[in-house]
């Protein structure tokens, strides 16, 4: 029989991580404009836009939606994880804004559907890691 409690804390963590998301979706995408905007190219400006939405979901995610203390191995995890979907969303990013380019959409509907995309992506691989293997033992705890 299903635990309703474990139900709950998913929907929870869920509703967390999504928040969590959008936030350094901002962050992320912010970063990106601007560094466009200063004239750095659209695959740097992505890296670096990464870099710093993916340190502010894992500042968030870790305190409030996992609730997990410090851990130097959780948090190896975390660079691991986030290195691999680095590759993912930067490189997914870098073949979709030519492309979209290249329909002759406006800048911003590029940037747009491009980050869209390949944030989409990245989130989603990476709630599944996180809440399947780098949280998972707190979770069991709770």
């Amino acid at each position: 029989m299903p635990d309703p409690q474990h139900h709950h804390r998913l929907s929870v963590q869920m509703v967390r991580f999504v928040l969590t998301g959008a936030l350094s979706a901002v962050v992320d995408f912010g970063i990106l404009v601007l560094l466009m905007h200063l004239g750095l190219g659209h695959t740097p400006a992505k890296a670096i836009s990464f870099v710093c939405g993916t340190a502010t979901a894992y500042a968030i995610n870790r305190r409030w939606t996992f609730r997990a203390g410090p851990s130097t191995r959780r948090f190896l995890g975390v660079l691991v994880l986030y290195g691999c979907t680095f590759f993912v969303q930067v490189g997914l990013f870098a073949v979709l804004f030519p492309l979209f380019q290249g329909w002759g959409w406006p800048l911003i509907v590029v940037q747009v559907g491009a980050f869209v995309i390949a944030q989409g992506v990245a989130t989603t691989v990476n709630f599944i890691v996180q809440r399947a293997v780098i949280f998972r033992r707190i979770r069991q705890l709770q």
